[in-house]
């Protein structure tokens, strides 16, 4: 049978457009203890698991995909996040791409989709995820490959959380997910105008529902904006 990457006819590969085979399900395996995890799935740059205090394995959980910046590392990016992790009770996943960043910023979606399929069906082996709060976040690279990958994938993702993201890159829209969209206006790496600005009209104009944060900083995220994202995140979860 003759792939959409022999004959030009035939619709795009949903792989290659960035679509993820992950679905939510029930856990078949034990549950992790508290603390962070190598999940045990790569020989380098494995995926990290952050399990707060207190999580019932049987009972839905939120959970936060966190991406890291171009040359960086899941242990760079954790503690954006893993501060609010264990106060509010979601589970943190870093994944971690294969190369410096991330493969749609390098040449498009390849094995870094693999690898966070495969991270996202271990933790789903785990812990009974709520599909209702699943968040994909991240800042620069990390932003703009969870916008991307978010858009592409929202009806598998509920919630985005994008911090200084340089580009948008989508070949197929699916879903509403709910966007928390901040950046810093003195940022030098990646004017705000060209990225951010521009992405909320975008963004808006589409219909999404936007929460749309400019603040008062250089080319990394604000903490107080971070609190500020994960109040949005859980604004309606009751555990």
């Amino acid at each position: 049978m003759a792939s959409s990457a022999t004959d030009p006819t035939l619709p795009l590969d949903p792989r290659l457009a960035g679509r993820l085979s992950f679905l939510p399900r029930l856990p078949t395996k034990p549950a992790l203890p508290p603390g962070r995890h190598a999940l045990g799935l790569f020989e380098s740059r494995d995926a990290m698991l952050c399990v707060p205090d207190h999580v019932d394995p049987r009972l839905p959980t939120p959970l936060v995909v966190l991406f890291h910046g171009g040359g960086g590392s899941a242990e760079k990016i954790l503690p954006m996040l893993e501060g609010h992790a264990k106060a509010r009770g979601f589970l943190l996943l870093a994944p971690q791409s294969l190369h410096p960043t991330w493969d749609l910023v390098i040449a498009g979606n390849g094995p870094d989709r693999e690898r966070l399929d495969r991270a996202l069906a271990e933790v789903a082996d785990r812990f009974l995820i709520d599909p209702s709060h699943l968040a994909f976040a991240g800042h620069s690279d990390g932003g703009s490959y969870a916008l991307s990958l978010g858009l592409t994938n929202g009806d598998r993702v509920s919630h985005l959380i994008v911090s200084s993201a340089g580009f948008l890159s989508v070949h197929v829209q699916a879903g509403a997910p709910k966007i928390f969209l901040s950046h810093g206006t003195r940022d030098e790496q990646i004017g705000i105008d060209r990225s951010a600005r521009h992405h909320a009209r975008l963004l808006q104009g589409a219909g999404y529902d936007l929460t749309y944060v400019e603040y008062d900083g250089p080319h990394a995220y604000d903490p107080s904006v971070v609190a500020q994202a994960v109040d949005f995140f859980l604004s309606d979860f009751f555990a």
